[in-house]
C-alpha cells in the first residue's frame, strides 16, 4: 500500500539535506570571499619598515608570490597569483625592491611592475664614443672595459643585431675602415638595470634597441631626404661633436651638408681627433696630417661612419638643416658661442679676432 505519510517525511528529509548543503556551500564562499578580501589587504598596516628582498630572474607568479610570503609581505602566494592573472598583471620585474609589510597587494603589484632598486645604472652622454662607454660600464658593473669592447665587437653579436634591426643595420658597418661597427648606435641615455647578473649583450642590446626607437618616427622624414641610416648617423655624430648649444645643430648641419654639395672636405676637427684616438679642447697643424679614412681634413665626404652616439637633436639638425649659406664656422672655445662665414675671409677674420689672438 502506498503511504502518502512516508513520502511527505522523505521530501522534508531532502528538502533539510539541500538547504543543509545550500547553507553549507554559501558559508564556504562567504568564507572564501572575506579569507581573499583579507589576503588583499596588507598584512601589517602599521608597519612602514621596507624589506629588501630578491625576485630572480625568470621566476614565474607563483615564485614571486612564494618569496613574498616568505618574507611575510602577503598572506598568500596563490591569491596573489591568482589576482595577478585575473588583472593581468605578470608583467614582473626582476631584480631589488624595497617592500613593506604596510602595502596591499595592488600596491605591491605596481611595484614590481615599475621595477625595483637599479642594481647597475649610468648615463651615456651625447656625442660619447664607444671606448669611453667601455669605461663607463665599467665604472658601474663588475665588467672590465675590454670584455665590453670585447662584446659590442664581436661579430656574431653585431650579425645578431643586424638581423634583429635590419631596418637601421645595414652592411655599411662592417666596413673595414671603421673602427667600432656599432658606434653611433649605442644610445646616449640613462640605463637602469634591476638584475646584477645582466649579460653584457643583454645590456648592449637595450642600448641599440633604444636607437631603433628613437630613429623609427623619422624613417619617411629620412628617406625623403634619402639619407640612408648610417648616413643619417654619422651626420648627426658630426654635429654632436660640433655644437655648443641647441640653437647652433642646425647651423652646423647647414654647413656639413652646403660643403658636401660643393664637393669641399668637412674639415671638422673631432674627426680627427677621432682618428687619433685622442680627446682634447684643440687640433694643431701636425694633427691634420693624421693618416686615417676618419680624416675630414685629408677625404671628402662623409667618414666611413659616426665618431661618437648622436642625441636626438643632432638627428633632427641632420634631417632638418637650417636654409644658409655658409661654408665655415668656428667656436669660441672659451665662450661656446659659434661664428658662421660665407667665405674664407670672412672665416680668417673671426679665427682672428675670436682665436688666435686668445691663443
Amino acid at each position: 500500500m502506498f503511504h502518502f505519510k512516508n513520502l511527505f517525511q522523505d521530501g522534508n528529509k531532502k528538502k533539510t539535506i539541500l538547504t543543509v548543503i545550500i547553507v553549507c556551500l554559501l558559508i564556504i564562499i562567504a568564507s572564501g570571499y572575506l579569507y581573499i578580501h583579507s589576503a588583499l589587504k596588507a598584512v601589517n598596516p602599521h608597519h612602514q619598515t621596507e624589506k629588501r628582498i630578491e625576485i630572480p630572474t625568470g621566476s614565474n607568479v607563483l615564485k614571486i608570490g612564494t618569496i613574498l610570503k616568505e618574507h611575510h609581505l602577503i598572506k598568500n602566494p596563490y591569491v596573489f597569483a591568482f589576482y595577478a592573472r585575473l588583472h593581468h598583471d605578470e608583467n614582473f620585474q626582476a631584480g631589488t625592491f624595497e617592500l613593506s609589510t604596510a602595502m596591499t597587494l595592488d600596491e605591491i603589484v605596481q611595484r614590481l611592475q615599475k621595477g625595483g632598486i637599479a642594481a647597475i645604472e649610468f648615463t651615456i652622454p651625447e656625442g660619447t664614443q664607444i671606448d669611453e662607454i667601455a669605461a663607463i660600464v665599467s665604472k658601474h658593473s663588475s665588467y672590465s672595459q675590454q670584455q665590453f669592447l670585447k662584446q659590442v665587437d664581436d661579430p656574431k653579436f653585431i650579425q645578431l643585431m643586424i638581423h634583429k634591426y635590419p631596418n637601421m643595420l645595414t652592411a655599411a658597418i662592417l666596413s673595414k675602415q671603421i673602427r667600432h661597427p656599432l658606434e653611433g648606435y649605442l644610445f646616449p641615455a640613462t640605463y637602469s638595470f634591476y638584475n646584477k647578473n645582466i649579460s653584457l649583450q643583454d645590456m648592449i642590446s637595450k642600448m641599440i634597441a633604444k636607437t631603433n626607437d628613437v630613429l623609427s618616427p623619422y624613417q619617411e622624414e629620412r628617406e625623403k631626404k634619402q639619407l640612408s641610416v648610417h648616413q643619417l648617423m654619422t651626420m648627426a655624430s658630426l654635429v654632436e661633436e660640433e655644437a655648443t648649444g641647441d640653437v647652433d645643430r642646425e647651423k652646423i648641419a647647414s654647413v656639413f651638408y652646403n660643403r658636401l654639395a660643393k664637393n669641399m672636405p668637412l674639415q671638422t676637427d673631432p674627426t680627427v681627433l677621432y682618428a687619433m684616438k685622442q680627446h682634447k679642447e684643440k687640433v694643431v697643424y701636425k694633427d691634420l696630417k693624421v693618416n686615417s679614412p676618419y680624416n675630414t681634413y685629408k677625404h671628402k665626404g662623409l667618414p666611413p661612419g659616426p665618431i661618437g652616439s648622436p642625441g636626438e637633436k643632432s638627428i633632427q639638425a641632420a634631417l632638418k638643416p637650417a636654409k644658409t649659406d655658409y661654408l665655415y664656422f668656428l667656436a669660441n672655445i672659451h665662450t661656446g658661442k659659434v661664428y658662421f662665414a660665407k667665405t674664407l675671409k670672412e672665416h680668417n677674420a673671426l679665427k682672428e679676432k675670436y682665436i688666435s689672438k686668445k691663443d
